[in-house]
């Protein structure tokens, strides 16, 4: 299984990465939803963890386009995020699942194997 790791933060997102490998997931990495739409175009994730506030196109602006998007549409997406309105969010752009910076680990992980695709 695959998982595409969206988020502007560079630590946080190779330890996202380096996380999900150790637990033999394959992984791509994209910093702004522009790059997660080129990503998207080379392969189809078995799930997405999105970043909402991220520079060039956030994660709301990402998530309405994958949404749009018949190819990828049911791609399921946790949200990941330090926005305070973000669980609105969340349930308006139908997020599978919806973490508060900082992130438990452990509990994402559950969340991941639980909600990608096989």
């Amino acid at each position: 299984m695959s998982v595409l790791v969206v988020e502007d933060h560079d630590d946080l997102r190779e330890m996202l990465a380096v996380l999900l490998e150790s637990e033999g997931f394959r992984v791509w990495t994209a910093a702004n939803g522009v790059e997660a739409l080129q990503r998207l175009g080379e392969s189809r994730p078995s799930l997405i963890l999105l970043d909402l506030m991220m520079p060039v196109m956030n994660g709301d602006q990402f998530r309405e386009r994958q949404l749009a998007d018949p190819r990828f549409c049911d791609v399921p997406v946790i949200f990941i995020t330090a926005a305070h309105d973000g669980r609105l969010r969340a349930e308006r752009l139908h997020a599978t699942a919806y973490f508060q910076k900082p992130v438990d680990f452990d509990q994402l992980l559950g969340a991941v194997r639980e909600h990608a695709l096989d």
